[in-house]
Formats: structure tokens, C-alpha cells, sequence
């Protein structure tokens, strides 16, 4: 059960939020100036690349490293593939995850390692295997760990992890957390910069990072439900499976991060499709015994012993304004035939980096709100 007055309770949310998750959200704009800065200072800004690489492989545990992978293939583009090298291992621990170098691995490919732990012998294994194919090496890590040796070993460039004075005790944060995905992504956003895969300039990071800061403001803890995106979402989704549909290019590994972000830290199923495929994929479950229209003949049953049952609301994600040619009132039309509730977010007018971050901000907060309302 979702308990809607502890949203509107600063107070109560701050108790309740014993792994940092609020304030790593309310500080994600002051994480990528950070995270920007550890770049520079490690010499990202000053490199020149004799061109763009083949390809860009990227690896790293968990729900983190996916995230980077998603967000910085949908970017690139076409420029060159960006591939996610999935470890393998018995169990999802630091000491068990192995990773294997496609076979085709050279000189002129990119290795990417992005972690928030830095002690796996994975990735340092990965790590003097792409020395000896002399494949370039950067990573993304925690300084003073055996990954950081293992780098500088292999003549790559090392990007020390951006944390916060709070994050310093030794506690492992949630993957998914917003802090660890910004800390991850802006040091590789710049790298890829460099490289000419995709635009994000110093003065580019400096939007993304105002843009968060924006969205803090509206949906920090302080802000009424009413008047705050974030906690109206988290409210919506009380009890509901979310179906989370996208439309647009930058709004599917929002949709995906977001899908990911409830479960890890609201323990909330969900599934996530993009339009106009969704329509098709998620019909038939909108018709089923999920739909807000089920069991009608039980409408007297007296229901206050009884868990609420579970009832779909599709939440959509857009990153293209109403006016282009766009799945949206098909979908509505598709939700509304099942009497299933729909949430809209589309982001303000920017770039594509600056919108693509509002949206991953404003679900980032809806996450957190739901796991903290919710007592996950």
C-alpha cells in the first residue's frame, strides 16, 4: 500500500530515505559538474583522436553499465555500433562476472568499462585483454581500486568516479540509483565527444547539468503532489502495473531505465515497449484481467480486508512535440477503450541531451517517491 501522505511530509521522506536516493536525485545536476570536472582534470578535453572507432564496446556490471550502454548507443546513432559486452559468472557479485572481448577486437575499437565498484577481476582480466589485442582502454571507476592500476597498466585513461561526501562510508548504492547513472555517463559523454559520435561539448553538459537542477526544483520534496510530476506519477502508480509506452528516439532508454528503476528500488514489476509497436504488443494485456474494467460483476464485494487489486496504467513517454507525426491518440484511443488510465510526460524544449535527461530526472524522482511511499 502506497501512503500518499507521507509525499506531501519533507520531514517523513527524509526518514524514510536511508539509502540516499532522494538527495542523489535532487543533486543529479551537481553530479554531471562533478563528474565533468574528474573528466577534464583527467584530460578528456585535451584528447585528439585520429578519427571515430569501429566500435565502441561497453562493459560493467549490473543495471548501471545497461543503462550507459542504451543511453549512449541511442545517441551515437549510426556513427559507429555501441555494444554492451554482457559478463557472464555463476552469481551477480563482484568476484563471479567474467567478460570476453568479441573476437574481431583491435586497434581500432574502444573500450568502455563504467562501474561504481571497481574491485572485479572481470574487468581488470578485460581489461589487459584489450592491451594485448591494443584495443584503447577508459574507464569509469572508483579511484584506488585494483581497476585503476589495471588501466594505467594498460596505458589507458582512467576517469576517477564522482561520489558524494555521504556516499563515502563504504555503502553500496542501488545501480539504478540516480547519482551512480550520471557519475557513469558524463565522463563517456564526453570521451564520445570527442571522438565526433556525438555532441556534448562542455557547454552542452553545462545544460544537461542546469536542466536537472530545474526539474529538482519541481519535484523536490518540498513541492506539493499537486504541482510536482514526479510525486503525481508516484501517486498514479499506487497499486497499478505500469505499462510504460515511449514515441521518439530519446525516450526509449528513458522508458527502459525507468521500467529497471522500479523494480530495483520499488520492488514494482512493469513492462515497457515502444510506439507504434506497443499498440500490438500490449493490446491483448490491456484487455485481460489486468484491465481497469475486470470483474464487473464484482463491483458490491466488500473489498476493506482485501489487498486493492493490481490494474494497468499505461504512463507515456514522449520526446517529440504533438504536432509531428506521432502514435499518441491512437495509443490514448487504445487505453481509454479499455478504461485503463494513461500519464503523460513530455519534456520542455531543448536538445536532444537536455530533454533526454528531464525525462530520466522526472521518473528518476517518481522511482524514488514510489519505493519511499511504498516502505521498499
Amino acid at each position: 500500500m502506497l501512503d500518499e501522505s507521507l509525499l506531501d511530509t519533507p520531514e517523513a521522506l527524509s526518514e524514510a530515505d536511508r539509502r540516499g536516493l532522494l538527495r542523489g536525485a535532487a543533486e543529479a545536476g551537481a553530479r554531471v559538474r562533478t563528474a565533468a570536472r574528474h573528466a577534464a582534470e583527467a584530460g578528456v578535453n585535451e584528447l585528439k583522436p585520429d578519427g571515430r572507432p569501429r566500435a565502441v564496446l561497453i562493459a560493467g556490471p549490473g543495471a548501471a553499465a545497461t543503462h550507459v550502454a542504451d543511453l549512449l548507443g541511442t545517441l551515437a546513432g549510426a556513427g559507429s555500433p555501441v555494444i554492451r559486452l554482457a559478463p557472464t559468472g555463476v552469481a551477480p557479485a563482484a568476484g563471479a562476472l567474467r567478460w570476453e572481448l568479441p573476437g574481431w577486437t583491435g586497434s581500432v575499437d574502444l573500450l568502455l568499462i563504467a562501474t561504481p565498484d571497481g574491485t572485479e577481476p572481470g574487468l581488470s582480466l578485460l581489461t589487459d585483454q584489450a592491451y594485448r589485442r591494443g584495443c584503447t582502454v577508459v574507464a569509469v571507476a572508483p579511484a584506488g581500486t585494483p581497476l585503476t592500476e589495471a588501466v594505467e597498466g594498460a596505458h589507458g585513461l582512467f576517469v576517477p568516479l564522482a561520489t558524494a561526501p555521504y556516499e563515502q562510508d563504504g555503502q553500496q548504492l542501488a545501480a539504478s540509483a540516480p547519482g551512480v547513472l550520471w557519475a557513469l555517463l558524463t565522463p563517456l559523454l564526453a570521451i564520445l565527444d570527442r571522438t565526433g559520435l556525438l555532441a556534448a561539448p562542455p557547454d552542452v553538459l553545462e545544460k544537461v547539468s542546469d536542466r536537472l537542477d530545474h526539474i529538482a526544483e519541481r519535484c523536490g520534496p518540498a513541492i506539493a503532489t499537486y504541482s510536482n510530476p514526479a510525486k503525481t506519477l508516484a501517486a498514479e502508480l499506487a497499486d497499478a502495473l505500469p505499462v510504460i509506452w515511449t514515441e521518439g528516439v530519446s525516450a526509449g532508454p528513458a522508458g527502459r531505465r525507468f521500467a529497471a528503476a522500479l523494480a530495483e528500488l520499488s520492488g514494482r514489476p512493469a513492462v515497457v515497449a515502444e510506439l507504434p509497436e506497443a499498440l500490438a504488443a500490449h493490446s491483448t494485456l490491456l484487455a485481460g484481467p489486468l484491465a481497469a474494467s475486470a470483474d464487473p460483476d464484482d463491483f458490491f464485494r466488500d473489498r476493506v480486508e482485501e489487498a486493492p487489486a493490481l490494474h494497468a496504467r499505461v504512463v507515456l513517454l514522449r520526446d517529440r512535440p504533438i504536432g509531428g507525426l506521432t502514435a499518441a491518440p491512437a495509443a490514448r484511443d487504445l487505453a481509454l477503450s479499455h478504461d485503463t488510465p494513461i500519464s503523460e510526460l513530455e519534456p520542455e524544449e531543448g536538445a536532444e541531451l537536455e530533454t533526454l535527461a528531464e525525462l530520466i530526472a522526472i521518473t528518476d524522482f517518481a522511482a524514488v517517491y514510489l519505493a519511499l511511499a511504498s516502505g521498499a
